[in-house]
């Protein structure tokens, strides 16, 4: 750690005096996001040059001229142009097995450790100018182009027994010796790092008989890359276990662990899953990143009528709040926002989940545990002795859960939780699947938010249409109804990978149970009964969320199709 601070430092090597670090700092404040080096730079006080002395000064480390360095070929083998360009660091020397990278920002320094990680090498840092480091990834990297087809291609050529090169490892033979190759580095370095810049969700390693298929989830749709050789699965996969420190030697059973990084200074988890599959182990790893994910209410897409009724529950004094959908609807993303915004030094809130996703400052949260009895229900049951005012139950599995889930509502408790159910009505029906008596559902849920993501239009590529009658059919759309308004997809560009979207958005369907609700709930009615009630109260469903979405030229017909049901809108 630096022992002492910028500001600080730049006084002590004369470049500013104590004045001008006051004002320094008085301006930073006007703009958070700047540091203080970029702020002296603006001001006038010093230049790039004496900033980046002075990183050096702080962190110990040596400074680098790139101008007046050549950067060897063997460092430049050794790190990837993806790699260069997300960690904003240049490969500079290679010697006695220590690998000299020069770094725009030497505050990152878990970087160095990422490096190390991913690399197998010694890693030590020197500091260069911003944009140095930027002009040379730029030329150096210009002809090379590294992709993950290139070294894949070279996997190919590395073959089965070589034994040539920095490259060797024999296959068939010590996977252990075999993961720990360059080759093998390369391509899994390459593959999660790619998948972390496209906001991916996860990365699938599927072994099959004949090949071995990588594929990544972006947007909510699964995308193949070009598949590696089949005699490296064991190696790729004794990699990901090293990485997320598994038992290499375990191959019959399911293994979970997970891989920290710190890419581009903001931390990224990689939830690593292993399941062994008749042809070899099959991995899964989840990438939670903090940059791609805002646990902020007024950006997760909910209309302003929606977002006003759902504040409304929140800030109830007991009760459930129930988010339903399917896996990868952006429930817990919600949750999530909600007690974000709850989070307050006057409350208190306790969270159960499998697993715990996000670390919240401010929130107590449980991981589950069900190998030794740490389940829903008997958290729920300890968390009610630590005095909490709301709470969050990961997921209603079963009546144990749910009865506890109830008696915390009726002591005096806002409980928020998740089930799986197609719409916001069935899910008092699923409750009731579970044993749930009617009376104490209408004593204790207060509201229901069943979701969806769909994919956004890309706005680089977004280009106006003219509907089919069979697509209007589909989305059960009046043709007088679709001539008054616009429809919109994505051609497909660089930005968006050729695909037409870029990012996601939610669908919302609020159900606010109130006293006529109840009444229904009371004499057993069928969800239909209840959804037509709620319309009625002005409840919007997940299919005219997304038919205003269409409209408005955020998604397009084929989304809203594939993701709600037909409703009697028109």
């Amino acid at each position: 750690m630096a022992s002492r601070r910028l500001g600080q430092v730049l006084v002590d090597l004369g470049h500013i005096d104590e004045d001008q670090l006051w004002d320094i700092l008085e301006e930073q404040k006007q703009s958070p996001g700047e540091v203080i080096g970029q702020v002296a730079i603006r001001m006038g006080h010093v230049t790039a040059d004496q900033v980046t002395q002075a990183l050096a000064e702080q962190w110990g480390m040596p400074v680098i001229d790139l101008g007046d360095t050549t950067i060897t070929a063997a460092a430049l083998e050794l790190v990837p142009e993806t790699m260069a360009d997300i960690y904003k660091i240049i490969p500079v020397s290679l010697q006695d097995g220590v690998l000299t990278v020069a770094m725009a920002d030497p505050n990152n320094v878990a970087a160095l450790d990422d490096l190390r990680n991913f690399l197998g090498y010694d890693v030590r840092g020197a500091v260069s100018n911003e944009k140095d480091v930027e002009e040379a990834i730029r030329n150096y990297y210009a002809e090379k182009g590294d992709s993950i087809e290139d070294i894949i291609s070279g996997l190919d050529e590395v073959g089965a027994e070589s034994s040539v090169g920095e490259n060797a490892f024999v296959l068939g033979g010590d996977d252990e010796e075999a993961a720990d190759s360059a080759p093998i580095r390369r391509l899994l370095n390459m593959v999660m790092l790619d998948a972390i810049r496209k906001q991916a969700s996860d990365i699938h390693l599927e072994p099959f008989e004949d090949e071995f298929k990588i594929r990544v989830r972006a947007d909510g749709v699964l995308f193949e890359m070009v598949p590696p050789p089949r005699h490296l699965a064991n190696a790729i996969v004794t990699r990901v276990k090293v990485m997320a420190n598994l038992d290499i030697a375990e191959r019959r059973l399911p293994q979970d662990g997970r891989i920290e990084l710190n890419v581009a200074g903001a931390p990224v988890d990689l939830r690593v899953s292993v399941l062994p599959t008749m042809f070899g182990e099959a991995v899964v790893m989840r990438i939670l990143d903090r940059t791609v994910v805002s646990l902020d209410l007024n950006k997760i897409g909910m209309d302003a009528n929606t977002m006003t009724q759902f504040r409304g529950v929140m800030h109830r004094p007991n009760g459930i709040v129930l988010v339903t959908g399917p896996t990868g609807s952006g429930k817990t993303t919600t949750l999530y926002s909600a007690l974000s915004e709850l989070n307050s030094i006057e409350t208190k809130i306790i969270t159960t989940e499998d697993p715990i996703e996000y670390d919240i400052e401010g929130l107590v949260q449980v991981p589950v545990n069900p190998d030794i009895q740490v389940t829903f229900a008997n958290v729920l049951r300890a968390i009610l002795r630590h005095d909490p005012d709301q709470i969050l139950v990961g997921e209603i599995r079963d009546y144990e859960t749910a009865e506890i889930a109830v008696q915390s509502a009726l002591t005096g408790h806002l409980v928020f939780s998740t089930l799986h159910t197609n719409d916001a009505p069935s899910s008092i029906t699923r409750l009731r699947d579970m044993g749930v008596p009617p009376f104490l559902i209408t004593a204790c849920v207060e509201a229901i938010l069943a979701q969806r993501l769909v994919r956004r239009i890309c706005s680089e590529c977004q280009t106006e249409f003219r509907p089919s009658q069979e697509l209007l059919l589909e989305l059960q759309l009046p043709i007088d109804v679709a001539k008054k308004n616009r429809f919109y997809y994505g051609k497909g560009c660089d930005r968006c990978n050729n695909t037409g979207y870029k990012g996601r958005v939610g669908l919302y369907e609020l159900l606010i149970v109130t006293d006529e609700i109840r009444d229904l709930v009371s004499a057993g009615a069928s969800d239909d009964e209840m959804r037509t009630l709620a319309r009625s109260q002005g409840m919007t469903t997940l299919r005219e969320a997304g038919l205003k979405l269409i409209f408005d030229g955020v998604t397009t017909i084929d989304e809203v199709v594939r993701e709600t049901v037909i409703d009697d809108v028109f």
